[in-house]
């Protein structure tokens, strides 16, 4: 059975939804406002919040608050074990994949019988 991260189950819940994704994106250019987060989406403050909620449980992202202001920030070393676990995932598949290319390659050579 394939090993089991928590951490990484809860990276990609929080990245599965693409308004949370959308989200991230923005965070990516520079730290926003809430309300600055929420006005692309169309959703209400609420809303908005929640999707916050999910991605800072995750430690994708990082609130602060001066006054009645909360302005939100991307943590990008968060995103470390994604990259990991993808590359990992690369590696099996190119390694797979040469395996195959090689096996092609040897049927090719041998004359039918």
């Amino acid at each position: 059975m394939a090993k089991h991260d928590p951490d990484l189950s809860l990276l990609f819940h929080a990245l599965a939804d693409p308004t949370r994704r959308s989200i991230m994106t923005r965070l990516s250019e520079a730290p926003a406002r809430v309300t600055d987060l929420a006005g692309p989406t169309g959703l209400r403050l609420p809303t908005v919040m929640r999707h916050l909620s999910v991605l800072e449980e995750a430690g994708l992202v990082a609130t602060s608050k001066d006054g009645r202001v909360r302005t939100c920030a991307i943590v990008p070393e968060a995103l470390a074990p994604v990259r990991t676990w993808l590359d990992e995932q690369r590696a099996i598949w190119d390694a797979r994949l040469d395996r195959l290319d090689a096996f092609v390659m040897t049927m090719m050579r041998e004359p039918p019988t």
